[in-house]
């Protein structure tokens, strides 16, 4: 058989790094008989592609209308890197004996590398690629992928630090009457906030009208632009509810106040900077749902997330395998954790749920053409986001 197991080992057991950031780790051979190979290939790759389907209908040379799929397509790469750990394609075969092999790896991330992000239609994708060179035989490749993080310090936009508030009003005619106003009043303390904070929410509904109020409910939702460059330029909108609350009812010629706290889950950052065919944007409906045949008010309110909160902190720290959970000011109890929130509120674990999950194998890499075998351990494509703790008990820093 010759390969028994060929593993890829980052240094960060998150395989998560921040841009300017340099990744190390090891590829692990395990041989159970003598192999012949030319070399061991490293290959570090950052790409963004965004791909869907649309049908348009068309006359064909008959006068006949045709449906017609097209599909639109969009590529970025952001850098590639590739060397030889052992070997070179112009050495000759050498033969490496049966037990386990240890081949170190590292490379610098380039400083404006958008976030890792993985959508429906299109993705940002960090990989690196170990290939077994054979000589007039295919080669053994083992591929895995690692989760790279722009950050994005909220306290730089200081219109994020501002108060937002919105007011929704609306008269309602029955025949020839006309009933007093339905107002509502949305407030929140600020319009930036990083994964893993309580998005707190005032909401006063003052109801003069005679209609009821079923209730008010507030989505938070994930806008997605994939935007493509061939056949031709075209934009398409993906929308995701996040988290939902309501609140309510109202009764007709009455009135209600709520405070109502939203958890924001795992998330990458906003707008995907140095991506410009992918843009990433999130934001607050509000939607007052009445009773009867009338029009609901709605309402949105822009929200930015970053990877720094609105606090009077220093950067982040970088991840690392030992600095996984830190306090950003030890001064402070109130002062958020850098880490990975799971299931249960107030506890740090070592993964989040991905966004997209891949269990198989062997799958079709189309950026090499090509089947790709992957790590039978590893998902081959699960980005991980870090996320503050602010309900975590204050511990000393040593």
């Amino acid at each position: 058989m010759g390969l028994k197991d060929c593993q890829i080992i980052f240094d960060n057991p998150y395989n998560t790094y921040y841009v300017g950031q340099t990744v190390n780790g090891k590829v692990e051979v395990t041989l159970d008989s003598p192999k012949k190979i030319r070399g061991i290939l490293i290959k570090f790759k950052g790409q963004a592609g965004v791909q869907w389907v649309i049908e348009e209908s068309k006359t064909n040379n008959e006068g006949k209308t045709e449906n017609e799929r097209i599909e639109l397509v969009g590529d970025e790469e952001y850098f590639r890197i590739q060397y030889y750990c052992l070997g070179g394609k112009d050495n000759d075969a050498i033969e490496l004996p049966p037990g386990k092999h240890i081949y170190p790896f590292t490379c610098v991330l380039p400083p404006t590398l958008p976030s890792s992000f993985e959508g429906q239609y299109g993705h940002v994708r960090y990989t690196v690629k170990v290939i077994l060179d054979r000589p007039w035989k295919f080669d053994h490749e083992t591929k895995v992928a690692f989760t790279v993080l722009s950050p994005y310090d909220l306290n730089m936009n200081p219109s994020l630090k501002e108060p937002v508030k919105i007011t929704l009003e609306k008269y309602f005619c029955c025949c020839w009457c006309k009933s007093g106003p339905l107002t509502c009043v949305i407030a929140i303390p600020k319009s930036g906030y990083v994964p893993g904070e309580m998005l707190p929410i005032l909401a006063e509904v003052d109801n003069i009208s005679n209609v009821d109020v079923l209730n008010v409910s507030f989505q938070f939702q994930k806008v997605v632009s994939y935007h493509s460059q061939f056949p031709r330029r075209e934009t398409k909108k993906d929308v995701h509810i996040l988290e939902r609350v309501q609140v309510g009812p109202v009764a007709a010629r009455d009135s209600k106040t709520w405070n109502q706290n939203m958890a924001l889950p795992p998330l990458p950052p906003s707008n995907l900077m140095n991506c410009s065919i992918i843009d990433l944007d999130y934001e607050l409906l509000i939607e007052v749902n009445v009773s009867g045949f009338h029009t609901n008010l709605t309402s949105k309110i822009p929200i930015t997330i970053g990877t720094v909160p609105v606090i009077a902190a220093p950067t982040a720290p970088p991840i690392s395998g030992d600095n996984v959970a830190v306090n950003m000011d030890p001064q402070h109890n109130n002062t958020p954790q850098l880490g990975w929130v799971g299931p249960q509120k107030g506890r740090l674990y070592p993964s989040i749920p991905s966004e997209s999950e891949f269990g198989t194998q062997s799958i079709y890499d189309k950026d090499d053409n090509q089947y790709t075998r992957f790590n039978s351990n590893a998902q081959r494509y699960s980005p991980m986001y870090p996320v503050y703790d602010f309900s975590s008990t204050q511990t000393q820093q040593n």
